[in-house]
């Protein structure tokens, strides 16, 4: 199968990339043209992802080809198509003022968390910075407990105490959103530590990786940290969203070195398409490889573009104009790319993927419906839930003695 080549990969960028490989049934087992992309099965394609990485400090690189279910890729589009409507959901409950308090969407960048929850297992650690909604979603979530902590009530994921900024799920090796930019990354190369420190001999690391944006990739505790996990060859990945905006200005302003996945001196580093979750889950199947193995940490860039604003009090079209951001849409939406894909593949007519898209904001709009129907925690017992620990026990809460109001007479005496 020939892949056609897209104008540009990057934003601002010239380097070019390939979209999905065409193909069609008849063509099963037969290699088309000189890319070498095949159709191994009536269920499985080989997709060309030349052009998709670049790499520093390297000699060895992610494949150009990545082999594909029909079930695997629609699992992925199911995956961010969901993310993509539970955040236009979130816009609209923040506009009717049902969400209060800071809000950053992830609309645009779904690929990224797509790509590296499909190439992780579930044993990996994972940590990333406030804009939190999606990967929480990834990461063992649902609409319903997303939503349900947006609205603040105890059903949510952290039981209406965390917000927007601060998911976190210890089961599923999600340890959260961080309310500080760059703070995560410290609490990242802890987790790379202790999944170095519990190792098996002989056997590959779980890794874990910190996620952040451009805006943070100068912060002082990641150079700290990224010094520590070389010194101590942690299975630490640095990945840098770079959505060519810190808050509301551009890389080009705000940073002398914009070659992000070069920023680790002598640590090696990849950049990818973050708008294309083939190349993602393909690139961090290397890294977390590499990682894995014992040679030291990574950086990771994934070049990719937020549509909303900053935050939901930033409009988004100050600092940069509206022509841009359709552009975007027009040329690299990155669920636009995949029902691209499974049509030319053959994985899926325009029809089926209407249906899929239909079922799907009918179960975000029911699960929406599930999380408006809990109700916000109460003093007893949630408010004092996982602050005082009894006797050093997991979970075993102790209510303090006595709780002073601002009024003294409906203080609490436990």
């Amino acid at each position: 199968m020939i892949a056609s080549k897209a104008a540009s990969l990057f934003l601002r960028r010239s380097i070019p990339t390939a979209t999905a490989a065409a193909a069609t049934r008849s063509n099963v087992g037969r290699t088309i043209g000189a890319s070498g992309a095949r159709m191994m099965s009536s269920d499985t394609v080989t997709f060309d992802l030349t052009g998709s990485f670049e790499t520093y400090k390297l000699d060895t690189a992610p494949n150009d080809t990545i082999e594909m279910t029909k079930e695997e890729l629609l699992e992925h589009f199911e995956l961010m198509y969901t993310m993509r409507r539970m955040e236009i959901t979130c816009d609209n409950e923040y506009k009717a003022r049902a969400i209060r308090g800071f809000c950053h969407l992830y609309d645009g960048q779904e690929a990224v968390a797509t790509g590296i929850n499909a190439a992780f297992d579930p044993e990996d650690s994972w940590i990333t910075s406030y804009r939190c909604h999606c990967t929480a979603l990834a990461r063992g979530g649902s609409v319903a407990s997303v939503l349900g902590e947006l609205f603040g009530n105890v059903d949510g994921q952290t039981q209406g105490k965390g917000g927007s900024m601060h998911f976190y799920n210890k089961a599923h090796n999600f340890f959260g959103g961080q309310g500080i930019v760059g703070a995560q990354v410290p609490v990242g190369l802890g987790l790379a530590f202790a999944n170095h420190y519990n190792a098996t001999p002989g056997n590959p690391m779980q890794v874990a990786i910190a996620c952040y944006g451009d805006g943070a990739a100068n912060q002082g505790q990641i150079w700290e940290s990224a010094n520590m996990a070389s010194l101590w060859k942690l299975p630490m990945i640095f990945c840098i969203e770079n959505n060519h905006y810190g808050m509301g200005t551009s890389i080009d302003r705000h940073s002398s070195h914009s070659d992000y996945y070069k920023m680790g001196n002598h640590i090696p580093g990849v950049r990818m398409d973050g708008m294309n979750v083939l190349a993602v889950k393909e690139g961090m199947r290397f890294v977390k490889d590499y990682v894995g193995q014992g040679n030291g940490p990574m950086y990771v860039e994934m070049m990719t573009y937020r549509y909303h604003g900053h935050s939901m009090s930033d409009p988004g079209t100050t600092y940069r104009n509206r022509e841009e951001i359709a552009l975007t849409r027009s040329t690299r939406d990155p669920l636009e790319f995949v029902k691209k894909t499974l049509i030319e593949a053959g994985f899926a007519d325009a029809e089926q993927i209407k249906e899929t898209e239909k079922r799907i904001r009918k179960e975000v709009a029911e699960q929406v419906k599930q999380a408006k129907s809990s109700s916000p925690p109460t003093i007893e017992p949630h408010l004092f839930q996982y602050v005082y620990s009894k006797d050093g026990g997991k979970e075993q809460n102790e209510f303090p003695p006595h709780v002073r109001m601002p009024d003294f007479a409906k203080s609490k005496w436990y």
